[in-house]
């Protein structure tokens, strides 16, 4: 199957000036691309930071049981839920948590949180976001196509897979090795909702193009030694204070979600999923030896002693992957369950009584300053995916 890729030169963003996508490819030369996420500014959930944080919630069971589960979850996904903007989101921020909400199981009501999600679909008329070649505008795609299993109506996923068949035929690159996907963040953006439209549509060209995006992607960013991915070309220098090289703990969990997420939707015979399977191996093991006398991972992940927090949003995308991978018998349950297990009960300890999850970096390309009680959207969306993967292994 022949596919063609395209890697747009110039955006318009409102009437601002063009923005360079990228400039030119690294490894072979010095790339410079634009970051996205400056490109238009999400919209925070109210009260992001709280000067003066209120008393921390402290009757949460660290133990992997349905029950303790259920609380800490439903506790956080309400504060958040009560958070939602009135004019619904279609911003990738966003998008993380409306699939965070759509993995909430139904005996955590579970359907509460889908049909709010139905509605925030209705209001943004099941649309992606506005930049065509954007992985970032395809994650909402993602909830789309949860509601499209779940309800079998194919006008849900109607303008998410014009959105792909756009991105499909558009030309070529000159550089057939120029990737569309050039951070990694978009690993987690993007080929999810190529893996849902292959398992809805039966259709393989989506497999076949999110495959070589991938590896793409993957041979720009991926460090085959250390297991983990850089954020972008811009960051294969950058070092941290101890000399070692810069991984963003929430980049890799991004990609580790991503690696959940098209797993979910490979069949079990499928000729591809090993390569995935392979990749989550490698990239657990790593996060293994990484993690936090506390639980959890530092924004950098190999200078952990430089950074005085852990992150949530990182470390729960990590502890969602290796949930995933514990129950699907990929990961050595003796070894990584317990791994789990510190996770959560980590993450628990950052949890306020009113329900805000705290601890979460904003928006970023790389480690940058937050406070205890800094909290975003994204961040509770992995929570929830988290805590739901737990769950489905958890009695």
């Amino acid at each position: 199957m022949q596919i063609r890729r395209f890697r747009p030169r110039i955006i318009r963003v409102g009437g601002c000036r063009p923005i360079a996508l990228a400039i030119v490819m690294a490894l072979l030369a010095s790339f410079v691309s634009a970051n996205p996420r400056e490109q238009r500014a999400p919209v925070a959930p109210p009260g992001d930071t709280l000067t003066t944080p209120g008393p921390l919630e402290q009757n949460l069971s660290p133990r992997l049981e349905r029950r303790g589960l259920s609380k800490a979850m439903k506790l956080v996904a309400d504060w958040q839920l009560g958070r939602l903007p009135v004019d619904a989101q279609v911003d990738w921020t966003w998008a993380a948590l409306y699939a965070g909400f759509m993995a909430v199981p139904d005996q955590i009501d579970g359907d509460k949180y889908k049909q709010a999600m139905l509605h925030v679909a209705d209001q943004l008329h099941w649309q992606p976001g506005p930049r065509l070649a954007h992985a970032d505008d395809l994650a909402i795609g993602q909830m789309y196509m949860e509601q499209y299993f779940i309800n079998k109506d194919a006008t849900m996923m109607a303008a998410t897979r014009a959105r792909l068949d756009a991105q499909i035929a558009m030309p070529e690159p000159a550089d057939g090795n120029r990737p569309l996907w050039w951070w990694c963040d978009a690993l987690f953006m993007a080929p999810p909702v190529y893996a849902d439209m292959a398992a809805a549509t039966g259709d393989q060209k989506y497999l076949a193009f999110m495959v070589r995006e991938w590896s793409i992607t993957s041979a720009l960013l991926y460090d085959r030694s250390k297991h983990l991915y850089f954020r972008d070309a811009s960051y294969l220098g950058t070092r941290e204070k101890n000399g070692e090289p810069l991984f963003w703990s929430r980049g890799n969990g991004w990609v580790m979600g991503g690696i959940v997420r098209v797993l979910q939707k490979l069949p079990r015979d499928s000729p591809l999923r090993p390569k995935y399977v392979a990749l989550l191996k490698e990239m657990a093991a790593e996060m293994l030896l990484l993690q936090g006398r506390d639980g959890l991972w530092r924004p950098g992940l190999l200078d952990a002693d430089a950074y005085p927090l852990p992150e949530i949003s990182g470390s729960a995308f990590i502890t969602y992957a290796m949930a995933y991978g514990v129950n699907e018998g990929i990961l050595d349950r003796a070894k990584y369950r317990p791994a789990v297990a510190r996770a959560w009960a980590g993450m628990l300890t950052h949890i306020y009584a009113d329900g805000r999850l705290g601890c979460i970096q904003p928006v970023g390309a790389a480690p940058g300053a937050y406070t205890e009680t800094t909290s975003y959207a994204y961040g509770v969306g992995a929570f929830l995916l988290a805590g739901s993967e737990i769950y489905r292994g958890a009695k």
